[in-house]
């Protein structure tokens, strides 16, 4: 059983909504986010990221960076630019992206699921990411972005968003990057009560995209109950602000990998070591992409070439073992190229899909890297049946688009 919330958001006006919107703090490194911010002195990343409004040889993790944070947050609210509305509601929020659309429910779930395994996480967490968010949170007293959660859809709730959405929406935008943003506001007891019950009946939420903001607010519920001698559970720190998408409305794009050596091969050496797991082809460089699972395409001093998989090199019994990016690194990236950490190997690298093959082809063909792997998407239903077995993905195997806009929706944790 899933508890869902319903919460007062902290919002911009629809005059100054555009303008606040912010990718997500975890999407830009720091010059970029000031770059990001030229000429925007709204933008939501003076909170999320407030390192941009200092010095850039101050410590991002110190602690004048979150209270700059902190500053900039409270400046949004005297000045009007973010106002809290003063119902507790839902909210449903719509990204359309490319003519495809995926629309979820905006609210709060309640930190003990994490620790109960209710909420579900496919991705190990690395510490010094959870104290960031952890402080970043505490500083401002507030959830200040939403973590993007999914669930096996329901076709209740999903006639119920159907019915909201055919009203005008309280934000309608198309961000810089060309997605569409829509938001309404559902308020009425009688839908609110729906909403919360139908939510009853959904047995787990799956974390999409935000494992280090999940932790860092389960931390925070946790501590803030102990350090509460009357805690009584109803306590608005004992929520986080969430989206929640139906599983059948995601995508997942591909996450490729880049190698900057062949550890002592040559091309041609490596493709004959190759040779005992794939059946080899050149590939056309128009349509180089992978079509399907078990497939891989390799580009390589200036060739594309399709990998595919013997027979035998996947567990089908393991739902990690069965992954591509597993078939990968089990078989190439340990075995032949003595890569075995991904997570600390400085000679791989990693590209989300959404930059396209010519991203890997470029990087290729400038020397910098040696090698790259193009794969096929990991499905909805992988993921959720990794973190239904309680298993761990390999590190950068999902990428989800679009991404969700900060400074739609904050909330507040008094």
């Amino acid at each position: 059983m899933a508890v869902f919330k319903p919460f007062k958001a902290i919002r911009p006006s629809s005059d100054h909504v555009k303008s606040v919107a912010s990718r997500p703090y975890d999407v830009l490194n720091s010059d970029e986010a000031r770059k990001e911010v030229e000429g925007n002195d709204l933008s939501f990343l003076h909170v999320v990221k407030p390192e941009i409004d200092l010095p850039k040889d101050v410590d991002p993790y110190s602690d004048v960076v979150y209270e700059k944070g902190k500053e900039n947050f409270h400046n949004f609210m005297s000045l009007g630019i973010l106002a809290q509305d003063s119902d507790s509601s839902f909210y449903i929020y719509r990204l359309t992206m490319d003519g495809r659309s995926q629309t979820g429910l905006v609210g709060c779930c309640f930190f003990e699921e994490y620790f109960d395994e209710i909420i579900k996480k496919h991705e190990l967490t690395r510490l010094v990411k959870e104290n960031d968010r952890v402080k970043h949170v505490e500083c401002l007293n507030a959830n200040a972005e939403p973590v993007f959660f999914s669930y096996r859809g329901k076709s209740s709730i999903k006639d119920f968003v159907s019915s909201k959405t055919s009203d005008d929406p309280v934000y309608n935008f198309i961000a810089d990057d060309h997605i569409q943003h829509e938001l309404w506001l559902v308020s009425d007891p009688e839908d609110v009560t729906f909403i919360e019950e139908a939510f009853k009946d959904v047995p787990y939420l799956y974390v999409a995209d935000g494992h280090h903001r999940t932790a860092a607010a389960a931390r925070i519920g946790k501590k803030r109950k102990e350090e509460n001698l009357k805690h009584t559970g109803e306590e608005e720190y004992n929520y986080f602000l969430t989206v929640l998408f139906p599983d059948d409305e995601l995508k997942i794009f591909d996450y490729n990998r880049l190698v900057k050596d062949l550890n002592g091969f040559a091309a041609s050496e490596f493709l004959k070591q190759l040779e005992d797991t794939f059946i080899i082809s050149k590939l056309n460089a128009e349509n180089p992409r992978p079509s399907a699972i078990r497939e891989f395409s390799l580009y390589i001093e200036g060739d594309w070439y399709r990998l595919l998989a013997k027979e035998g090199c996947w567990d089908v019994n393991d739902p990690v073992g069965d992954l591509d990016v597993t078939i990968l690194s089990e078989n190439v990236l340990t075995p032949i190229l003595n890569i075995v950490d991904l997570r600390k190997d400085t000679r791989i690298d990693f590209v989300g899909g959404i930059r396209g093959l010519d991203e890997l082809k470029r990087r290729v063909d400038s020397g910098e890297m040696a090698a790259a792997f193009a794969l096929f998407p990991v499905t909805m239903d992988q993921l959720l049946n990794i973190a239904d077995a309680g298993k761990i993905m390999p590190p950068k195997t999902t990428w989800f688009e679009p991404k969700l806009r900060s400074g739609l929706f904050i909330h507040d944790l008094e």
